[in-house]
């Protein structure tokens, strides 16, 4: 009898063996070129929150998570090759990133191709989950409507006079035509579109200054800027001798110690570890300095709401990663990241997050610039517009 029992227990643990299965997720990011430092942070930030939600074991159902990632130098015909090699030679469950706005939308059309969820973070043009965007699209970062309104709610007043400042491609041109959206009863009067890489920032200083110097009232230059370069140097120019102020909007912290010059600056915030409060951002803090001595950064956050929002998902399915369960566990989700509640829209499966008011203080204290909360835009009140064609 007791070699029977041990026969069927060992028949049990043989079938239970069999069901676990790895599932596998897809990281296309620029893990070199001009946007490593924010790839990295939202590298990391996958790892911590899969390991928060899982509770250290990297299991969700019995089954192994893995993590899969790929360099796309921030190039778009990298990026499409990465991504056809998880899918087709790593057969990937779904597909995470990536960095940049351009790699983004060269994916969106593979996705629908293969039927695999693709879950943009950190890449932020609108078209992603606008005009572009496919049933298999989802975002977990913020879009530039998002930065848009957030930074139009600090300057958007009657009397302000606008000059934009950003990069000549998708990133740049979604987040001005946003912003230009946004804003109601300030003016734009200019535009300044200047390329992706670039350090001398005189030229396009000058045009600013021109159109803004004979404007009455306040006078703004709005930056969007990632990357390589610091338009932050066009201070050096002295726009101040022409009543002319600089907006600023919080940066990964390396780029932050280089706006100094920007104290008193009022702007907008995505993340600074120091802003929300609340425990799943404690334990980020926590758990950062733990394993790098520092703290989180403006992306690493964001990454953890992506890794927290798959092992939601994948409780939901009870582990199944069929493409149509996971996009009907995703659709409406609504979560805790460490930047508060965070929530999927059905619609055009853009997340809806808290932005932040904040104005920025010279502490000497830190090595950078400190943004300093005015007060949380909730994205209850951003009316974050749908623009898909669903």
């Amino acid at each position: 009898m007791k070699r029977h029992i041990w026969v069927a227990l060992s028949l049990l643990c043989c079938v239970a063996a069999a069901q676990a299965k790895d599932i596998k997720i897809g990281l296309v990011y620029s893990k070199t070129g001009p946007l490593e430092a924010y790839a990295k942070q939202t590298q990391t930030g996958l790892m911590l929150g899969l390991d928060y939600a899982t509770k250290g074991t990297m299991t969700v159902n019995g089954d192994k998570i893995i993590v899969i990632d790929k360099d796309d130098q921030a190039k778009p015909d990298l990026g499409r090759a990465a991504f056809n090699s998880l899918i087709t030679d790593d057969k990937v469950d779904l597909v995470v990133g990536p960095t940049s706005s351009a790699v983004a939308m060269s994916l969106l059309s593979i996705a629908e191709e293969y039927k695999k969820v693709l879950i943009v973070d950190p890449a932020v043009a609108d078209a992603i989950t606008g005009e572009k965007w496919n049933r298999y699209i989802f975002r977990t970062g913020r879009n530039s409507s998002m930065d848009a309104i957030a930074s139009a709610a600090v300057f958007d007043k009657p009397g302000v006079s606008i000059a934009t400042l950003a990069q000549d491609y998708a990133f740049g041109r979604d987040g001005v035509k946003a912003f230009k959206g946004a804003i109601k009863n300030a003016k734009i009067v200019h535009e300044e579109y200047l390329p992706i890489a670039t350090t001398d920032f005189t030229a396009g200083g000058t045009r600013i200054f021109d159109a803004l110097k004979k404007q009455p009232g306040r006078k703004v230059i709005w930056p969007l800027w990632a990357g390589a370069g610091n338009p932050g140097k066009i201070l050096d120019m002295d726009p101040g001798k022409y009543g002319i102020e600089m907006a600023a909007g919080a940066n990964v912290l390396a780029a932050m110690k280089g706006m100094k010059q920007f104290d008193g600056a009022e702007g907008f915030a995505y993340y600074y570890f120091g802003l929300p409060k609340n425990p799943i951002n404690n334990w980020l803090i926590s758990e950062h300095y733990k394993r790098f001595k520092s703290p989180p950064d403006l992306f690493t956050a964001g990454g953890m709401a992506t890794g927290i929002a798959i092992v939601e998902v994948l409780k939901k399915t009870g582990g199944d990663t069929d493409t149509e369960k996971l996009i009907k566990a995703l659709e409406g989700l609504t979560i805790d990241t460490p930047r508060g509640k965070m929530h999927i829209r059905k619609e055009d499966h853009q997340a809806l997050q808290s932005m932040y008011h904040v104005k920025f203080v010279n502490d000497p204290a830190y090595p950078w610039i400190v943004p300093k909360l005015v007060r949380e835009i909730t994205y209850q009140e951003m009316e974050v517009p749908i623009r898909n064609k669903r």
